[in-house]
């Protein structure tokens, strides 16, 4: 996940959702859509404008003294709802008894948006505005929130007190509950076309060939191709690394990584065998292997695995097992 964006080097495609939006009224809003579309990019945008001192139709200024308290994680009208591992990894303070709780080691942080957090949202919600110009929830990933968290932020959404605006930015909307749906103006992220994708990739420093793999590697969504940086020289190996049984092309891979992989992998290869143009490797890169059955079965076995890859497993021997069953539904015969 990447960190809240300023206007000088928002995403094109987010800017132009930014000023829609911004046009229509509303207190409550929800952007869906698959993961690396900016979602999470988009919603910031919208809170920094909302409470932007010098805000235009196009955003916020991103000088003042409200889009400086932004950038700095301090902004006294601002709660943010996420789960405490993304809080952590995009730099946001956590709540005193949270952050004790953590340091103390009496728990981990949490990966669902906490209960406690949604209620002191909701007390925030109820405050007076510090700055003037109102106050603004961002909660995401929303479908982190256990059905306590939904339920505690359902009044609220029914019955805002005050000045206050919400966001709710998600990558599985149909996670939600419905009723948290229906009371929030529905936002269906934009997919960027191919040349602009290219260009904001290649704006992040990223030449051309490697722009390419990444942004295939990543179904043309953007956000997610920078993930594949690093490992786009490895990208068009990996099948036929797979094939061979190579464990080592997932070194320093998270399961939750190797899984999605081998997941891309196995549909290209249904996809070649149907007479489909394969949509994250390259034709040329990948082996004429595998049978109907034996791809199919492995598919399903990999939508299975899906479900466990946040368990604490031994990593490596997840590997080492997940590249086996490749290795067999690729060179089955039957």
């Amino acid at each position: 996940m990447s960190t809240p964006l300023g206007p000088s080097t928002i995403a094109p495609w987010i800017a132009a959702q930014t000023q829609t939006l911004l046009a229509q009224r509303g207190h409550a809003w929800l952007l869906a859509g698959p993961s690396g579309l900016g979602q999470h990019e988009l919603a910031s945008a919208l809170v920094r404008a909302w409470l932007c001192e010098r805000a235009t139709p196009q955003g916020a200024c991103g000088t003042c003294g409200s889009c400086h308290a932004i950038d700095v994680h301090t902004h006294a009208d601002l709660c943010v709802l996420m789960p405490e591992t993304v809080m952590l990894a995009l730099n946001w303070p956590l709540g005193e008894k949270a952050q004790d709780e953590i340091d103390s080691k009496k728990r981990k942080p949490s990966k669902e948006i906490r209960v406690d957090a949604m209620r002191d949202a909701v007390e925030f919600a109820q405050r007076t505005s510090a700055r003037g110009r109102g106050k603004a929830v961002l909660v995401f990933p929303a479908e982190r929130m256990n059905i306590y968290t939904a339920n505690a932020l359902l009044k609220t959404l029914e019955e805002p007190a005050g000045d206050v605006k919400f966001v709710l930015a998600t990558e599985a909307a149909h996670q939600l509950l419905p009723t948290i749906r229906s009371r929030c103006l529905g936002h269906t992220m934009v997919w960027p076309d191919q040349p602009s994708a290219m260009a904001w990739l290649q704006g992040q420093g990223v030449s051309d060939k490697q722009a390419r793999v990444m942004l295939r590697a990543a179904g043309g969504r953007p956000q997610d191709a920078l993930q594949y940086a690093a490992i786009s020289e490895l990208w068009p190996r990996l099948p036929r690394a797979v094939q061979s049984g190579d464990v080592s092309i997932f070194k320093d891979w998270t399961p939750a990584q190797t899984v999605d992989a081998l997941h891309k992998l196995c549909h290209d290869l249904l996809a070649q065998r149907s007479g489909a143009s394969p949509r994250f490797f390259e034709a040329v890169d990948l082996p004429k292997t595998g049978t109907w059955q034996s791809l199919t079965t492995w598919g399903r076995a990999l939508s299975n695995a899906m479900k466990t890859v946040e368990h604490p497993f031994n990593t490596g021997l997840m590997q080492e097992a997940l590249v086996s069953q490749a290795q067999f539904a690729l060179n089955s015969k039957t």
